[in-house]
């Protein structure tokens, strides 16, 4: 069983602190179960439910926190469906979304999410999404999918990985990730292919992003995790790239404005009232003692903010 090492532990455990140790925790984004376990084990009255798409993960989670089982339930969903459909059921004092991908995808689900492996290219995180990766690249039109590798990759070499593929599919459909890799790597230029990170890193994160809509299940996410949060009650997200990054700063940023008018008028008409106080202005990033020992942890910032306590109405 591979476990996965959580990343920022200390840094989420010294922000995302019950307001009492029988208070409620939505871990959203569950993966093998790291975090839950350390607040498990230091909050002995904290409940917590779990949420994953996937269910091999959600099984290895639950072997891993089998010693507090009678306070745990856990979910095999979409944490923006999830969220969406959580309606008479307890409000949450704390909600956690680690956004990355564990270990046991990269290293043990034979998904294709790595391209130092000679996989089938699939990439869901669960099994009920229609499309897999080896679908998007074979069946894409060359303008939609160069789109995709530049929107969610930010790949700057887009359009020649894009000509490229459309070249070899032709020949023989592209059905593993370590043809993919080779593809990728022959298209870029020759200094692209001597850097830090393998060419084929980009391409791999868009395509894994469009196949699971990361993005739009985040901003789902986000909109409905505040819904069930009490007033309170604290949001901590972990992001790993920067279009994650920048809908959860967007996001917290815009919920923790009073006035929501234009700027360019000079008295505020909205009436409006923040609906979250930021906890940590810039992102918490990982130390170097734990980029050393987890360098997984390099690319992580986590955000927090607070959903702020109902104030009494003016005369009451």
């Amino acid at each position: 069983m591979i476990v996965h090492e959580p990343v920022l532990l200390k840094e989420v455990l010294g922000l995302l602190i019950p307001p009492a140790d029988d208070g409620l925790l939505l871990d959203v984004t569950l993966g093998q179960g790291g975090h839950a376990e350390a607040f498990l084990a230091r909050y002995p009255r904290l409940l917590l439910v779990g949420v994953d798409a996937d269910p091999d993960v959600l099984e290895t989670a639950r072997a891993r926190l089998a010693p507090f089982a009678a306070r745990i339930r856990l979910v095999n969903a979409w944490f923006g469906a999830y969220l969406a459909e959580r309606v008479g059921e307890p409000d949450a004092d704390l909600i956690l979304m680690d956004l990355g991908i564990s270990r046991f995808h990269y290293e043990a689900s034979g998904r294709g999410f790595s391209f130092d492996r000679d996989e089938a290219l699939d990439m869901r995180l669960g099994p009920d999404l229609p499309d897999t990766a080896a679908d998007i690249v074979n069946d894409t039109p060359p303008r939609a999918l160069a789109d995709i590798l530049f929107r969610y990759g930010e790949e700057r070499h887009a359009h020649a990985i894009v000509a490229r593929i459309v070249r070899e599919r032709a020949a023989a459909p592209i059905a593993s990730s370590s043809r993919l890799a080779s593809i990728v790597a022959a298209a870029v230029p020759q200094d692209y292919r001597r850097r830090r990170i393998h060419p084929a890193t980009r391409t791999f994160q868009a395509l894994r992003i469009a196949v699971n809509r990361e993005l739009e299940q985040l901003e789902k996410g986000l909109e409905e995790a505040l819904r069930v949060l009490k007033p309170g009650g604290r949001i901590g997200v972990i992001s790993f790239h920067s279009l994650e990054d920048r809908i959860v700063k967007r996001y917290f940023r815009e919920k923790s404005r009073d006035c929501t008018c234009p700027p360019e008028w000079p008295i505020c008409q909205c009436g409006g009232k923040a609906e979250l106080r930021l906890v940590t202005g810039k992102p918490v990033t990982a130390s170097e003692e734990e980029v050393s020992r987890n360098p997984a942890s390099r690319s992580a910032k986590l955000r927090v903010a607070e959903k702020p306590r109902a104030l009494p109405e003016d005369g009451q």
